[in-house]
């Protein structure tokens, strides 16, 4: 018979391991490209101490000569603090007693909250990973009525809550219930908005300020874990005209990061007109393009033998040519289900027959060495 204790026992026991696995390397290739490590969090901070340049102490003298001197290696401390990272699901009282004796039904239940829980993730930490750790999904350009016409319309999906950030409690936690695509504009639930918005931005309710580091952030201007771009090897490679995509252009932006970092790019990430424009080079030139499984069970097309996969949230005319090794998702613990004082799981939201149970983890990307990184924008799409 499920219970509310069965259905406790059940998340913990059997649902933990496998929503973590999803959420570690199902939702994103490039997430799932990347090793978590615990090795560098300290309290609620993440440091890591990185060396960079080379060993002074090589050389090459006469037989009887002196030997090279090992010289001390520059090192700079990446600082930064931990982010929290939430899901929650939510079953109503009634769903769990009208299965208590059907434990197949149970299962139905809660799997259908699983998939729900990993979808929202999917879209919303995947997301992330291309922003600036403040938050924001987009900027309004303009209000019609019920509808608010935005930049970023691909980092919006129904069911999302959003806050305008602006200060003003009249504008938070509203509900998106459509979003159009094509005229990039969203739609909130029981809202008219007027020009009070204009040239404000919109992040995920409760978000604002508390996002992981992304991409953005590792190819902006504004100083990165505590350190300043002057710093050797924060400065990534920047090619913001690229033009048509050719092989031959390619090879030689990742030559330029090569030139500059030493490290090679292993990894490729793009936008779907981006996609599209490499698929027509190859046809074009009667190349056949070649498909590689990579982490994650994910599919991408190879291209100087680097994977290269396509991500929604990757802007439009842009390629990120990336060194994955440098990349780590420095956490506290793994994904944990966050529990009460008498050890439960699912907690009754007050003053409603609906139990909720949330997963929980503090972590923050870190990049040791933005140099090795570099991001192609002003690429021609189809």
């Amino acid at each position: 018979m499920v219970t509310l204790s069965s259905a406790d026992s059940a998340l913990k026991s059997f649902y933990l391991d496998a929503m973590t696995e999803s959420l570690n390397l199902k939702i994103n290739p490039f997430l799932a490209k990347i090793e978590r490590t615990s090795n560098y969090v300290t309290g609620k901070e993440v440091c890591k101490t990185v060396r960079v340049g080379i060993n002074g102490g090589i050389g090459a003298g006469e037989e009887t000569g002196d030997l090279p001197v090992a010289r001390d290696p520059k090192y700079i401390q990446m600082r930064t603090g931990l982010k929290n990272l939430y899901g929650t699901i939510e079953i109503s009282d009634k769903a769990i007693r009208a299965s208590a004796n059907n434990e197949g039904a149970f299962v139905n239940l809660v799997n259908e909250e699983m998939q729900s829980l990993i979808k929202s993730a999917s879209f919303n930490f995947g997301r992330m990973l291309y922003g600036t750790g403040y938050g924001s999904l987009s900027c309004v350009d303009d209000v019609e009525g019920y509808w608010v016409y935005v930049d970023n319309v691909q980092n919006f999906a129904i069911g999302m809550y959003v806050d305008v950030v602006d200060g003003d409690a009249e504008w938070v936690n509203m509900r998106v219930i459509e979003v159009d695509y094509p005229n990039k504009r969203i739609r909130i639930e029981g809202k008219i908005f007027d020009e009070n918005i204009m040239g404000l931005e919109i992040a995920l309710h409760g978000s604002s300020q508390s996002e992981i580091t992304g991409l953005g952030a590792i190819f902006g201007s504004e100083p990165l874990y505590g350190l300043t771009r002057d710093e050797m090897g924060m400065k990534p490679y920047l090619d913001q005209d690229f033009g048509n995509f050719s092989e031959e252009a390619l090879e030689q932006a990742i030559d330029n990061i090569e030139a500059t970092s030493g490290d090679r790019v292993n990894f490729i990430i793009c936008s779907w007109g981006v996609r599209r424009a490499i698929r027509e080079y190859y046809k074009v030139h009667s190349i056949p393009v070649k498909t590689i499984q990579i982490e994650g069970g994910f599919t991408a097309i190879e291209v100087l033998g680097i994977p290269v996969v396509v991500d929604k949230f990757c802007p439009a005319n842009t390629m990120y040519l990336l060194n994955t090794d440098y990349f780590k998702l420095c956490q506290l613990c793994d994904w944990q289900w966050l529990e009460a004082e008498d050890g439960k799981i699912l907690k009754q939201v007050p003053g409603k027959p609906v139990y909720t149970a949330t997963l929980v983890k503090y972590a923050e990307l870190l990049c040791e060495k933005p140099s090795a990184q570099g991001m192609l924008t002003g690429v021609s799409e189809l």
